[in-house]
C-alpha cells in the first residue's frame, strides 16, 4: 500500500472517529427552512410550512425573536408561508431521512417510545449526519480532482500535496463548522454538489461528450437547487466551453464539428432545465412565480458594491475569517500565470490536463479563478454580505474543492523543501485560527456579529489553548452550553 492510499484511509478513519462530534439539532431560522422542505414533503405531501414553522418556533422560545414576524405573520401570494430556502438539500437528505423514518417505525413496532412525526431526534440526526457525510464526500472529491489535475503523485515516502491540501481545507475553513456544529445548514451539501459538478467538468472537458454534458447539466441544476448562488460556478465551465469552440474555429475545423459541439452544449442546457423542475415547481407553488421570494431578490444590488469588502474587510472579510483561502487563491494565480514550477510535466491524452508532474494547466486555473471571481461578485451583491451572526463567510463554503486545488497547486509550485515547509506552517496556523474561532464563537469569547482581529488573535493563541481540556469536556458532555446567548 503506497503513501497515497494510506493517507486516504487515514482521512476515512479520521472522519469515522469524528462522527460523535456531529451536533444533531435544529437551531437557526435557515436550518428550520431547509428542514421544513423535507419534513413537509415527506409527511404532509405539500409545501405548506405552517405546521413546521410553528413547531420550531414554539420549541425555540425567545431564541428566535424575529422568526414570527418574518415567517408566521404573513403569507405569499399563493397563501403559503414564506421561505428563503431551496429544495436541493431536501433531495440530498431524503435517503438519510428515509432510513431514519424506517428505523423509527420499526422501533415503535418493537415497543420503543419515539415519535414518528418527522421532528424527533432520529429525523434531525439523519439530516445532521447526512450533511456531515456530504461534506466529507466533498473532501474525497477534492482529492480525486487533484489526481485529475496533477496526475498520480505521492508514491511511498513522497510529498503528496493532495492529501495535505484536503486536511488543511477540512480543518482550516468554515466547512468544519457546518459539518459538525451546524450541519442542518445548506453549506456542507453545497460543498458536495459543487465538487461533484467540478469533478465532472474536469473529466469531460476534453471531448465534451453527450453523456458528459448531460451529467454536467443535471449537476448544475442540483447545485443550484441546493444554493441559488452556486449557479455562478457554471460561469467557469462556460468559459472553458467557449474556449473549446474558439480553438476549433481557429484551427479551421469543419463546421459540422463545431455544430456538433454546440448541439452538445444545448443538450446540457436542456438536461439542466429538466433536472431543475423540482425547484421550478416549488417556486410556483410557494411564491406564485418562477423565481425566489421577492424578499431575497430585493436584497440584491447587481453592481456588487461590496465585492471588495466581502473579501478584505477586517471585520467580515473572507481573508480574515479564512486566511487559508488567500494561500489557495495565490496558488491558482501562480498556475494561471504559467510561471515555471519545479518537476517534469506531460499532458494527459485522456483529459487534456497536466499530468505526471506538479503543474496545473493554465486554462484550468483560469476557469477556476473565474468561478472564484463570480462567487466574490454574487456575495458582494447581497445587502447582507456581512453574514453577521453566522460563523465565517459561510457563503464561500461552496469553494471547498477549488481551495484544495489551489493549495495543492501552491505546494507543488514551491519546489524547494524549505519553501514548502513555510507554506505548511502557514496552513497549520490558518487551520488553528479557524478552530480557535469556532471555539470562541461557541463559547461566547467573541462578538458573533463580527471579527475583532486583535481580541480574536489573543484569544486564539493565549486563552483558547489553556482552555482546551475544559472546552473538549463541555463539547462531549454538555454540548448545549455552547449555544447560550453570547456575552
Amino acid at each position: 500500500m503506497n503513501f497515497s492510499h494510506r493517507t486516504g484511509l487515514l482521512l476515512v478513519l479520521a472522519f469515522a472517529l469524528s462522527l460523535p462530534a456531529v451536533t444533531p439539532r435544529i437551531y437557526a431560522a435557515d436550518e428550520v427552512q431547509y428542514f421544513s422542505f423535507l419534513r413537509s414533503i415527506w409527511f404532509d405531501r405539500d409545501l405548506s410550512f405552517d405546521n413546521e414553522y410553528r413547531h420550531f418556533y414554539e420549541a425555540a422560545g425567545p431564541r428566535m425573536p424575529g422568526f414570527r414576524d418574518t415567517f408566521l405573520n404573513d403569507t405569499t401570494a399563493t397563501g403559503h408561508r414564506k421561505t428563503f430556502a431551496t429544495i436541493g438539500c431536501a433531495l440530498l437528505w431524503a435517503p438519510f431521512y428515509a432510513v431514519a423514518d424506517a428505523g423509527v417505525r420499526i422501533a415503535r413496532a418493537a415497543g420503543a417510545r419515539v415519535e414518528a412525526d418527522g421532528y424527533s431526534r432520529p429525523y434531525v440526526a439523519a439530516v445532521a449526519y447526512g450533511s456531515a457525510g456530504y461534506g466529507f464526500l466533498a473532501l474525497l472529491l477534492s482529492a480525486y480532482a487533484c489526481r485529475l489535475v496533477f496526475g498520480q503523485v505521492g508514491q511511498a515516502g513522497a510529498f503528496d500535496s493532495r492529501w495535505i491540501a484536503v486536511f488543511a481545507v477540512w480543518l482550516g475553513t468554515p466547512l468544519l463548522f457546518y459539518m459538525y456544529v451546524a450541519p442542518p445548514f445548506a453549506h456542507a451539501a453545497s460543498a458536495f454538489a459543487v465538487a461533484a459538478f467540478i469533478v465532472t467538468w474536469l473529466r469531460v472537458r476534453r471531448t465534451w461528450s453527450p453523456g458528459g454534458m448531460a451529467a454536467l447539466g443535471a449537476l448544475a441544476a442540483l447545485m443550484t437547487m441546493v444554493r441559488e448562488q452556486d449557479v455562478f460556478f457554471v460561469g467557469g465551465v462556460a468559459v472553458d466551453f467557449a474556449w473549446s469552440l474558439f480553438e476549433r474555429a481557429r484551427e479551421g475545423r469543419a463546421a459540422k464539428r463545431i455544430a456538433e459541439l454546440l448541439a452538445r452544449g444545448a443538450l446540457g442546457c436542456a438536461v439542466a432545465m429538466v433536472a431543475y423542475l423540482p425547484q421550478a415547481i416549488a417556486y410556483l407553488v410557494v411564491n406564485g412565480q418562477l423565481r425566489p421570494s421577492p424578499l431575497v431578490t430585493r436584497k440584491m444590488t447587481w453592481t456588487s458594491p461590496h465585492a471588495w469588502q466581502v473579501v478584505a474587510s477586517p471585520e467580515h472579510g473572507l481573508l480574515f475569517w479564512t486566511p487559508l483561502a488567500g494561500l489557495a487563491i495565490a496558488g491558482l494565480i501562480l498556475a494561471a500565470t504559467g510561471l515555471k514550477a519545479g518537476g517534469p510535466t506531460t499532458t494527459s491524452a485522456a483529459t487534456g490536463l497536466k499530468a505526471g508532474g506538479p503543474t496545473m494547466g493554465r486554462r484550468v486555473a483560469i476557469c477556476l479563478l473565474v468561478m472564484v471571481a463570480l462567487q466574490v461578485y454574487i456575495n458582494g451583491a447581497v445587502e447582507s454580505w456581512m453574514v453577521a451572526g453566522a460563523f465565517g463567510q459561510r457563503r464561500f463554503v461552496g469553494l471547498t474543492l477549488i481551495l484544495v486545488l489551489g493549495l495543492a497547486a501552491l505546494l507543488n509550485w514551491l519546489g524547494r523543501v524549505a519553501l514548502r515547509r513555510v507554506a505548511l506552517a502557514a496552513m497549520v496556523l490558518a487551520a488553528w485560527w479557524n478552530i480557535a474561532l469556532i471555539v470562541q464563537f461557541g463559547t461566547g469569547l467573541m462578538d458573533r456579529q463580527r471579527l475583532t482581529p486583535g481580541t480574536n488573535l489573543y484569544n486564539a493563541f493565549v486563552v483558547v489553548p489553556r482552555e482546551i481540556p475544559r472546552i473538549v469536556y463541555r463539547y462531549l458532555f454538555d454540548r448545549s452550553s455552547f449555544y447560550a446567548a453570547p456575552r
